[in-house]
């Protein structure tokens, strides 16, 4: 014993400074990922994709065909007002009910079969009974996220006030005169013929958590995976001997056991493929069986929960047996810090500014998060993410081993042993 009492090493200033530019660059990186790509997505949503059909079958007035259903989407489609913040896809009814259902859309704008007839009932002036205002429905998709489609709802919603307000200043001029002779609730509802309706466009089960179940899910997935890599790494290195096991007050150590980089990897990958089997198992049992959520496809969403974790799991051990200690850090980063802000669940891709749209291509959470809510609320269609998740994990599984057993692999060709061979030491010549 050297006599220094332990609290002493908090006089060390490298012990202050290492730990504290450390934990202070990982709160400064938070703070960054999360509040950054949150704080303003209006400001920073660009064509966020929203439909606009138009079903007006149009009407004879004044011995002409008038269709305003067609002036209305043209004149939202060529509005100015909202810049490229929305892209307006214009289609008919099938192909927006199968948009909505892929999760391709927020939102869309519906113009009725009756909007021309309707609203030109409002200028006649035998009618004894109310008029009746044409309603323009706004749907709504909360299964492509709930800020997303509360985004497109709001701008929807504007653009269907702002066009009935338009198309009431050209009705009103062009009655000219004849207004005077109309009932005064007519005249009001001249005006701004038209209503505005919010309806849900993809109606979602009741224990979907509106709309987030796919995020959290996923989220459980690379977590489980990123942390079952950290325990299998510290098992392994004990199994071998490497470290010590300590358990409350016990310390256990194992004779060493020699193996290189290579061989450690190789043993935790494959003990993490292992046990992803039974996490993923857990996981849905626990989600589905035990907290009744709504969900179907069972066997393909326990393959693919369980290739999920797999994936995220030997990512995250590649990561550790790469940068040894530090490698849990950047763990953290890339499967949590990145990753949530990026996945798409709460905040639109579309509403993020141009360096987390970046991230989100490839960032694990995103990919599994999509093919998730495929499985989950889209029928697991192939084009609404699913092929996506399943290719961009099989992407990413490559990528991790050729990086890992790759540069393990050059560590154990350089001699770069975690624990160096003891020197055998040189016999000396006897003495003649």
């Amino acid at each position: 014993m050297n006599g220094i009492h332990p609290f002493r090493v908090l006089r060390a200033k490298p012990l202050w400074i290492a730990n504290g530019v450390i934990t202070g660059v990982l709160a400064l990186l938070f703070t960054v990922f999360y509040v950054g790509a949150n704080i303003d997505p209006v400001d920073h949503m660009t064509k966020l994709p929203v439909g606009l059909v138009n079903t007006d079958e149009g009407a004879a007035v004044g011995g002409k065909q008038v269709n305003l259903g067609e002036q209305i989407t043209a004149s939202i489609e060529k509005s100015t007002a909202s810049g490229d913040k929305i892209d307006w896809k214009v289609m008919d009814e099938k192909e927006v009910k199968e948009e909505l259902g892929k999760g391709e859309l927020f939102g869309a704008l519906v113009v009725p079969a009756d909007f021309t007839s309707s609203v030109t009932e409002l200028t006649g002036t035998t009618a004894t009974a109310t008029p009746v205002r044409p309603t323009l429905t706004v749907l709504t998709n909360q299964s492509a996220g709930s800020v997303g489609s509360s985004l497109a709802r709001q701008a929807t919603t504007t653009a269907a006030e702002s066009a009935s307000l338009q198309v009431g200043t050209e009705l009103t001029a062009q009655s000219g005169i004849g207004q005077a002779k109309l009932p005064a609730a007519a005249r009001v509802l001249l005006a701004d013929p038209a209503a505005v309706a919010v309806e849900d466009g993809h109606p979602l089960d009741s224990h979907s958590g509106l709309g987030l179940t796919p995020f959290y899910y996923a989220l459980v997935l690379v977590v489980c995976g990123m942390l079952s890599a950290n325990v299998i790494s510290g098992q392994v290195d004990h199994a071998l001997g490497y470290t010590h096991n300590d358990m409350g007050p016990l310390r256990r150590h194992r004779p060493l056991i020699r193996a290189t980089r290579v061989q450690t990897l190789a043993i935790s990958s494959t003990l993490m493929i292992g046990l992803s089997l039974l996490m993923g198992t857990l996981v849905m049992a626990g989600a589905v069986g035990i907290m009744g959520m709504d969900a179907s496809h069972l066997p393909l969403l326990w393959l693919f929960s369980v290739a999920a974790i797999a994936v995220a799991g030997i990512g995250a051990l590649t990561l550790l047996a790469v940068f040894g200690t530090p490698g849990m850090l950047l763990v953290t980063l890339v499967f949590i810090g990145m990753a949530v802000p990026t996945a798409g669940a709460t905040t639109p891709i579309e509403a993020l500014p141009g360096f987390y749209r970046f991230l989100a291509e490839f960032e694990p959470l995103r990919q599994i998060t999509g093919g998730l809510r495929a499985i989950l609320y889209y029928d697991a269609q192939a084009d609404a993410g699913l092929t996506r998740g399943w290719v961009m994990m099989a992407i990413g599984l490559v990528v991790a081993a050729l990086f890992g057993f790759g540069v393990t692999g050059w560590y154990d060709r350089k001699g770069l042993h975690r624990i160096p061979a003891e020197k055998t030491p040189q016999k000396t010549a006897a003495p003649a």
